[in-house]
């Protein structure tokens, strides 16, 4: 992404012509409180995301609008996917990709990827310079886990990574044993980086 389109996305919610990922019908910004039922359900129709409580998703929506995206339908302005992260206390130049879900008519066009690429150009611009948060001068990686069986998820953030050029380091983050309900799967950190904007 170069400068402009960073200052494009800045101003509005991004499109498909300031980034050729987003599919025309789509538009890219951060949620808004009343989104949290909408991404409840997109979280818990993926299949494949551990379901948080319907609140937890109105107060990330609240408390961390800043480092989370929704995909919109211009249409009517429903959310069609959704991405949430959190700048990492102990790592403030590491951005952490928390959920990722794509609602089910908008799957296979991209809109993942494009989710990713939107909040990561964003992130990365407010984050740098003094209005960003203390300490921070632009995020320089991300994080997120994923557990083996999600082809989807691996797929995306190994693709994110070739295409920025990053390496990626991959341990056990959380192993199965960990969580309270047995069967859980580990979950694996992806660290990529550096990122180079």
């Amino acid at each position: 992404m170069t400068a402009a389109q960073a200052d494009l996305a800045r101003a509005r919610p991004a499109s498909s012509g300031e980034f050729p990922g987003i599919p025309e019908d789509l538009t890219i910004d951060a949620p808004r409180v009343e989104d949290g039922a909408a991404i409840w359900r997109i979280a818990r129709d993926s299949g494949t995301l551990d379901l948080n409580s319907s609140y937890s998703y109105l107060l990330w929506c609240r408390d961390f609008a800043a480092t989370s995206a929704v995909a919109r339908r211009t249409a009517d302005g429903e959310p069609a996917g959704f991405i949430t992260g959190y700048i990492r206390p102990e790592r403030p130049r590491t951005l952490v990709v928390w959920q990722v879900a794509v609602d089910r008519p908008h799957r296979g066009r991209g809109l993942a990827a494009a989710l990713l690429e939107s909040l990561v150009a964003r992130v990365a611009r407010e984050t740098a310079g003094p209005g960003g948060p203390a300490g921070a001068a632009g995020i320089t990686e991300i994080e997120t886990t994923v557990t083996p069986g999600n082809t989807a998820s691996n797929r995306l953030f190994a693709s994110f990574a070739a295409r920025h050029g990053a390496g990626v380091e991959r341990k056990v983050l959380f192993d199965g044993g960990l969580f309270p309900e047995s069967g859980h799967d580990p979950e694996v950190l992806h660290r990529i980086g550096p990122l180079t904007h």
